[in-house]
């Protein structure tokens, strides 16, 4: 990967993003993260739930002869068998995984704010554990890659391939946007591309252990998550 010297403002970036989401609405995955990886060198990583590799394994096919870094949140509560496969992706495949975590333990939190706040306030646990670590993490990059795609839930049916994090102040890239599952399982059968066990078990979406459940027949991808609440979203996408 090749290191970019240049330092970029905001609105050089915000430009960039907006230009990008326009010209390469169209293009291949693979096409639109050789144009990050071209364009950010090592001030690019890509973010990963390890409910599978696919966004990962593809940066890793364009990144030559250098390892993109593969950043994952740690909050305390994953299931073992996303534990399992972020060790898998960091033993198998060319890459940098990088694990973030929050600043306290799980039993630190409990001790400040009580037991299973999961369970009474959902959204401060994960601003907690999921985006203030993100947001510290993501300091070192002007973009992020991410899973997200279009057809997992009404909320994500605008994802663009690459916009702009007004929040973060960074560019955000979503190069499987436009992609189905089918698109996702042929990819993952073609290639052996790492996918969490869960994804076989009854989860479609795979988050921390207290707030995720198998998805009944008929139900979008993310019905699983913080079930019977209105919350679809931890806050790392809104």
């Amino acid at each position: 990967m090749t290191t970019i010297q240049e330092e970029r403002t905001g609105e050089d970036l915000r430009s960039l993003a907006e230009r990008a989401g326009r010209d390469l609405e169209d293009a291949s995955a693979l096409e639109i993260l050789r144009w990050a990886v071209d364009t950010f060198g090592e001030k690019f990583c890509v973010t990963s739930s390890m409910e599978d590799a696919v966004v990962a394994h593809l940066a890793s096919r364009v990144a030559g002869d250098s390892r993109v870094a593969v950043v994952f949140l740690d909050t305390g509560y994953h299931f073992p068998e996303t534990i399992g496969t972020r060790d898998a992706v960091e033993a198998v495949m060319d890459v940098d995984v990088i694990t973030l975590t929050p600043r306290q333990t799980v039993a630190e939190q409990d001790a400040e704010y009580g037991p299973k706040l999961h369970d009474r306030d959902p959204d401060l646990c994960c601003a907690l554990r999921k985006v203030k670590p993100l947001e510290e993490g993501l300091t070192a990059y002007d973009a992020w890659a991410t899973g997200l795609r279009r057809d997992e839930s009404p909320t994500r049916a605008n994802t663009p391939v690459v916009g702009w994090d007004e929040k973060r102040q960074k560019v955000k890239i979503s190069p499987i946007a436009r992609w189905t599952q089918d698109d996702v399982d042929a990819y993952v059968a073609e290639h052996g591309v790492l996918t969490n066990p869960l994804l076989t078990d009854g989860y479609a979406s795979v988050g921390c252990a207290p707030c995720t459940r198998r998805v009944l027949e008929g139900e979008d991808a993310r019905a699983g998550r913080w079930a019977g609440r209105s919350k679809t979203e931890c806050g790392l996408h809104g």
